[in-house]
């Protein structure tokens, strides 16, 4: 008796706790069948296009999408002539005879510039268009899958990435690999004016007395010049890119002191800021000088003033170093930059605005600003 009893509890438990899960098996998705979609100055044909359709649809787990191959079984069991069938009369009748649920058709088609995707969900047995969706993105017909998935997205409501939807709806959206599939790099060279600023000893000498070596003029340079852009990587939200900055400065002052810098980066392709790092290789004039009473005397100077070589012989901390001179010999400069910036936008207008600073050295340092422009070709 006691073991019939438990054996009864057993079953029961069995039969009890099955049911739920035979119930959840038994929930049925409905079926939904896809045709032809028509396509348009598009490089798929209709039977691609459905192709698509048909991959973005399952991956929504809310249909059981029909084979493909089992349509076309079945239409031709039936007869029936699908060459054309569009619209929602003969949809539904194939829909009927595939016995589906839902009917899924619709377009893609190139007006202009512009990839216009038209999607349908047609009931099959109220003869009613449940749901329609229709979405405008860039003319890239390589990004047709990613223009499919996220209009059949947005047409059950399902969440989609806004950044890939930014980079395929807007046209002034800032270049990448998916707007610009044809080019592996952002083009923003254009180009360049600004201002330098010159701090520590090399600012006392470029106001210093021409007598003295020095210029007579102010530690603050208007720049102008020209920069070229080279990306060799350009994915997701960020590049990375060469820039090359030939610069002239100081004409304002009846000064030509070029300057040449290379400059290795990265830009965010959503924000537009970027940072860069690099060397600068600028032409000037540099002699030998010694700083006495608070003057740079140069070699001939110091020879010619029996004062001047009097103090230099009884102070030994005083020495000749190379220094900015107005008279001395033509030399290379070499400095280490590091810039910021940001690229704002107005329709094809692109505008960065760079600030910049060289590391600091026991002669000084450089910032500066640096405004361009560039037309987005």
């Amino acid at each position: 008796m006691k073991k019939a009893i438990i054996l009864a509890l057993v079953i029961f438990s069995s039969v009890f706790m099955s049911n739920p899960l035979n119930a959840q098996n038994q929930v049925k998705k409905p079926s939904i069948a896809v045709l032809n979609i028509d396509t348009k100055g598009l490089p798929l044909d209709p039977n691609q296009m459905s192709n698509l359709v048909r991959v973005s649809l399952e991956k929504l787990e809310r249909f059981e999408v029909m084979d493909r191959y089992e349509v076309v079984n079945q239409i031709e069991k039936s007869n029936l002539n699908v060459a054309n069938c569009y619209g929602k009369s003969c949809l539904v009748e194939v829909g009927k005879a595939l016995k589906a649920d839902y009917m899924y058709t619709g377009s893609a088609e190139l007006i202009g510039q512009t990839i216009l995707l038209t999607f349908k969900l047609i009931n099959v047995q109220t003869d009613a268009i449940e749901l329609t969706e229709v979405s405008e993105f860039l003319n890239l017909p390589l990004e047709l899958p990613a223009m499919t998935e996220i209009t059949i997205s947005k047409m059950f409501k399902k969440p989609i990435n806004q950044d890939i939807f930014s980079r395929l709806t807007k046209k002034f959206d800032y270049e990448n690999s998916i707007n610009n599939p044809n080019k592996t790099y952002l083009n923003l060279q254009g180009a360049r004016f600004g201002y330098a600023f010159i701090i520590g000893d090399m600012a006392d000498r470029m106001k210093d007395p021409t007598e003295f070596g020095g210029y007579n003029g102010s530690p603050s340079l208007f720049q102008f010049g020209y920069q070229f852009e080279k990306q060799y990587l350009n994915e997701g939200k960020f590049q990375a890119l060469f820039e090359f900055i030939p610069m002239v400065s100081g004409i304002e002052q009846e000064l030509f002191i070029p300057s040449f810098t290379f400059l290795n980066g990265f830009r965010n392709n959503v924000s537009g800021w970027e940072i860069a790092i690099g060397p600068s290789f600028g032409i000037g004039r540099t002699g030998n000088r010694v700083k006495i009473d608070g003057n740079y005397y140069s070699e001939q100077q110091v020879e010619k003033d029996a004062d001047l070589k009097a103090k230099l012989a009884a102070d030994e901390n005083l020495k000749y170093r190379e220094v900015i001179d107005r008279d001395g010999e033509t030399s290379i400069s070499t400095a280490l930059v590091v810039a910021f910036g940001k690229s704002f936008k107005s329709g094809k207008l692109n505008i960065p605005l760079n600030v910049w600073t060289t590391i600091p050295t026991k002669d000084g340092f450089r910032i500066g600003v640096s405004l361009g422009y560039n037309a987005k070709r």
